[in-house]
């Protein structure tokens, strides 16, 4: 099966209950025009939207080439716009535009590209804007906040004939190209497991019983844009997000874009695998955070399996046994001759089983680099992570959360025997809880969330004999923040 998965039928049912939005911007149905390749003279002018934490790392990029102007900063919280405006005038360009409302941004006819670093919710269908008002786009992952959105996001891409770029970096590291090179060359033999590993600490983030305001420097509406309205249950306004399923996706969907891809990469898989589960939990404390801080997602493609692991409390590093390298963040790969262990943006080192080294790969990249050389040549086919890519990965995010949001609570104790038949998968839910046990969870007063095996459908990207999981691919967006239909043919 190719990348491509433009001939599929996709979400077709879930897909029909989404609201047809009103056109946001003029260009709204109007004919794709073609762009032609930018002249050695001319500088791409692009916009951020989100400058309160990535966004920074993009304006940083781009003013470090000379070939760009970043002309104008987007972002619903004025706060943030004073330290991008004087990294743009620190390097001599003109003082940029500025803007809460990305509507009024995507009026620019100026304007050639956005740079999307804003919370989950608002990717896809900020990115479909911008195609649509004929902007480039460059969007974070993960790049969407569902998985229906995800795939009208390709759709947009494919009818505008627009470049856009998903944010998973590692796709431009030369180290991380040449190692899935030489395990794609078989240098490991078969590969039949793709460890994927999230072991960031995340503390508690606070505990309110009543709505706490938004800051003074928000406009709090556009903010919430497609996500419903409600008011805010958290200490912190900012980066807190993520943790609420309105707008983020948990750290599965906050790192899990980066390791999911490189795992699956490695795998060389290029379509969803045939069955997802999620399980887990939030322990350790009690707080207004609704995503899972400890969770498992099992991936079983037939051939092969990606497991998952989201670990927010205190743990040590993955180790293989007899392998020198561990990772707390990355990816492990099973072949029948070694291992490869990846535990960074940008290098990978495989190891027979006895722990001998059988190679070493080294070597960033610039993916923003590789954004701005397919936008100047318009030539989608040298970007590194064209959006199909990142909404595959992307998608194997979402759809074990759907799994763990379907669980039902089970106990610890005994251990479910549900995954007996499953070397791999029990030797993982025995170190879950194992790991919970050290950091001083009650295992037998403790419950997690076990969701069911999620059959995905074979000629489409929808999941059998399951309405509920189904109607969960997809989201009701608050107007006029509506995702706008499938393009016409």
């Amino acid at each position: 099966m190719s990348e491509s998965l433009s001939r599929r039928k996709f979400l077709q049912d879930t897909l029909s209950l989404l609201a047809l939005s009103a056109a946001p911007i003029e260009a709204l149905g109007a004919s794709p025009k073609i762009r032609k390749p930018y002249g050695a003279n001319e500088k791409v002018r692009i916009a951020v939207l989100g400058v309160h934490g990535r966004g920074l790392d993009h304006t940083a990029a781009y003013l470090a080439m000379p070939d760009v102007d970043v002309i104008a900063i987007c972002d619903p919280d004025t706060a943030t716009w004073d330290r991008p405006v004087k990294m743009v005038e620190k390097s001599g360009r003109p003082t940029p535009k500025t803007y809460q409302d990305i509507r009024k941004l995507l009026e620019d006819k100026s304007l050639d590209a956005v740079s999307i670093a804003t919370p989950n919710h608002w990717h896809s269908l900020a990115a479909i804007w911008a195609m649509q008002a004929g902007k480039d786009v460059y969007v974070e992952k993960p790049v969407s906040h569902n998985v229906a959105e995800g795939w009208r996001m390709v759709e947009w891409t494919r009818y505008t004939k627009r470049i856009c770029q998903a944010g998973t970096q590692c796709r431009s590291s030369k180290g991380l190209q040449e190692a899935m090179q030489w395990l794609h060359e078989g240098n490991l033999g078969k590969i039949h497991l793709a460890r994927g590993l999230c072991y960031k600490r995340r503390n508690s983030i606070g505990y309110v019983t009543t709505p706490q305001p938004p800051p003074p420097t928000v406009d709090y509406d556009i903010w919430l844009g497609p996500a419903p309205y409600k008011p805010v249950m958290r200490e912190r306004f900012h980066y807190d997000w993520h943790w609420f399923w309105d707008y983020g996706n948990g750290d599965l969907g906050n790192q899990g874009p980066h390791e999911m891809d490189k795992a699956r990469w490695a795998l060389n898989k290029t379509e969803f695998p045939k069955t997802v589960l999620g399980l887990g939990g939030r322990f350790g404390y009690k707080d207004n955070g609704q995503t899972p801080n400890t969770m498992l997602a099992l991936m079983d493609y037939g051939d092969c399996k990606l497991i998952f692991e989201v670990r927010g409390l205190k743990t040590e590093e993955f180790k293989v046994r007899n392998i020198p390298a561990g990772a707390y963040i990355g990816d492990i790969i099973y072949g029948e001759k070694g291992v490869m262990v990846n535990s960074n943006y940008s290098s990978a080192t495989a190891y027979d089983y006895d722990g001998n080294l059988l190679a070493r790969f080294n070597g960033g990249g610039n993916h923003f680099r590789n954004f701005i050389d397919a936008v100047r040549s318009q030539d989608p086919s040298i970007l590194n992570a064209e959006i199909e890519v990142g909404y595959l990965s992307t998608s194997l995010n979402h759809l074990p959360n759907i799994s763990y949001l379907l669980g039902k609570p089970t106990p610890f104790e005994p251990m479910t025997s549900e995954f007996n038949s499953d070397k791999d998968a029990l030797e993982t839910l025995n170190a879950f809880a194992d790991h919970l046990a050290a950091n001083g969870i009650n295992l037998e007063d403790s419950k997690y969330f076990l969701g069911p095996s999620l059959r995905i459908g074979r000629n489409a990207e929808r999941i059998d004999g399951n309405n509920r999981a189904n109607s969960m691919l997809s989201a009701s967006y608050r107007s006029p923040f509506t995702l706008p239909a499938k393009p016409k043919a």
